[in-house]
């Protein structure tokens, strides 16, 4: 079931990449004032935390190296699903999603510490063929 989850979070952000990269490009959308000075609030910083986490996915630019890029920039992507579930965990009532915040805080966490490792580990020029072990296939996620 899990894999289904991710998986699916996976396709609708690559399907929606495109959207998401001219989003940020924009404006976010006006909170329509009925919804309250409370969720304004969350939007607020819901719109900083996006704006941050596209910013930090392109300040390293491109090194020319495929895998390299992929983390530099995944990193900031997960940080900002941890964000993103802070915020829902601070703002938010529904305790299934409140739940699911509390697991992706914890699952990115350790994703964000395992990219951040191979990542060092490719700029200092380790081996792609004879990774040492790590990671593992499934090694970062719960199976």
């Amino acid at each position: 079931m899990r894999r289904m989850i991710v998986g699916l979070a996976v396709l609708g952000w690559l399907g929606t990449a495109g959207a998401q990269h001219d989003m940020h490009m924009h404006e976010a959308p006006p909170v329509p004032k009925q919804f309250g000075k409370t969720f304004e609030r969350y939007a607020a910083e819901m719109n900083v935390g996006m704006g941050k986490m596209m910013s930090d996915m392109h300040a390293p630019g491109y090194t020319g190296d495929a895998d390299i890029d992929f983390l530099a920039m995944m990193i900031p992507h997960h940080e900002g699903a941890v964000d993103m579930a802070r915020l829902v965990l601070e703002h938010g009532n529904d305790p299934v999603t409140r739940k699911l915040a509390e697991e992706i805080i914890a699952s990115q966490r350790v994703e964000i510490e395992g990219m951040q490792r191979r990542l060092d580990d490719l700029r200092r020029g380790a081996s792609r063929t004879n990774p040492g072990g790590f990671p593992a296939l499934g090694g970062t996620r719960r199976e």
